[in-house]
């Protein structure tokens, strides 16, 4: 296997063939060892190949030296290389017609888990979006626990998907734009450490020293798409990564959903375009997507729901709890002294209220003591 692996890190280094073409010769041939064994005569398996082929496989020999240092450098550093018809290499994401005949992966995640869902959108995530990842992922994990989260490791929703993940002790997976041998950005080095450590892990087409390129973030997105059975669009604007994703996701016949913002918030009009579309289901909680996704059976979701993991309802709320609630509702993040106003209640016991709202995971205390209702 580790001479496939040679041969197939040279032959994705081998100039002027886009990924398709890559992903047909690799087929044809069977694997990229027989390719290697054909380079001098190459019209014996592919009696069709392009003078071009002919010619640039004639210098495979030269690319071999940068092919064993990668080898190399991924043994040292537990960094596994999947091959495309190696056993462990995403099924979903082989059935892609443009997949990556190598990719690196570090942690023990196993990427052909029964279920897998990616959380993508915005790097410029309101509180509301955030709020909407840790509801959707706490219930989730009371849903549908072996689900595998993937993610793009970026700034706003990305790193908010896995880090609620690890949160819940779900296993979550990173595909980056460049190498191994580094974590972009540099700040998520942590939570990426962490995500393999807890069994998922980080993936990439990219050999080491790749940096991340913008062109490459755009590349990469195909990778979160394909490893997946449904893309999770949670906040974006008109034009963005998120929208690529979304798209790719639709070409290889991959359910998209979005979850619905308010008419003329910035970040949330990417995704009501897409649900007004009909590119993107319309979702508001775990239980929605679990169930169009036909994931699990109905009564472990009824069972679900009586324990009150259903979004929409509030678990265990009294009349005065109901009402502070009403009032964060039609307007969020409030002072106390607007809230007394606004619920009648006299300021002490409105502090009881609020404490016994926060114990209960419903409201948090916000900077400039602003309360914040948490939409669970």
């Amino acid at each position: 296997m580790k001479q496939e692996h040679l041969y197939a890190i040279a032959l994705t280094r081998i100039g002027g063939f886009n990924l398709p073409a890559l992903m047909e010769l690799y087929q044809k041939a069977g694997s990229a060892t027989v390719v290697y064994e054909h380079r001098h005569n190459i019209r014996d398996i592919l009696p069709d190949a392009t003078p071009h082929l002919v010619e640039v496989l004639k210098n495979w020999d030269n690319i071999l030296p940068f092919a064993e240092r990668e080898l190399q450098y991924d043994e040292q550093n537990n960094i596994e290389v999947l091959c495309l018809n190696d056993v462990n290499y995403p099924q979903r994401l082989r059935e892609c017609p443009d997949a990556p005949l190598v990719l690196y992966k570090r942690g023990n995640v196993n990427l052909n888990k029964q279920h897998t869902l990616d959380i993508i959108g915005t790097r410029n995530c309101t509180q509301y979006g955030r709020d909407l990842i840790r509801v959707f992922i706490r219930e989730l994990k009371s849903i549908c626990p072996d689900a595998l989260v993937f993610s793009g490791l970026a700034y706003g929703i990305d790193i908010c998907a896995h880090r609620e993940s690890l949160a819940n002790n779900m296993e979550t997976v990173g595909v980056v734009a460049h190498g191994l041998d580094m974590v972009y950005p540099r700040m998520h080095t942590g939570t990426a450490k962490e995500m393999c450590e807890k069994g998922g892990g980080i993936i990439t087409e990219y050999t080491t020293n790749t940096q991340p390129m913008p062109k490459n973030f755009v590349q990469r997105n195909r990778i979160v798409a394909g490893c997946t059975d449904a893309t999770l669009l949670v906040e974006s604007a008109n034009k963005g990564g998120g929208l690529i994703t979304c798209s790719i996701a639709r070409s290889y016949n991959r359910e998209v959903f979005a979850f619905p913002g308010s008419i003329g918030a910035e970040y949330s009009e990417g995704c009501n375009h897409l649900i007004r579309d009909n590119v993107a289901s319309l979702v508001t909680s775990a239980y929605d997507f679990v169930k169009a996704m036909n994931w699990d059976n109905d009564i472990k979701i009824e069972k679900a729901q009586k324990r009150g993991i259903e979004r929409t309802l509030f678990p265990n709320l009294d009349s005065e709890e109901q009402t502070v609630v009403e009032a964060l509702r039609q307007q969020n993040d409030q002072q106390i002294n607007m809230l007394s106003v606004r619920t009648n209640f006299p300021m002490a016991r409105l502090m009881a209220l609020l404490f016994e709202l926060e114990m209960k995971g419903i409201v948090k205390t916000m900077a400039g003591g602003c309360y914040h209702l948490l939409e669970v």
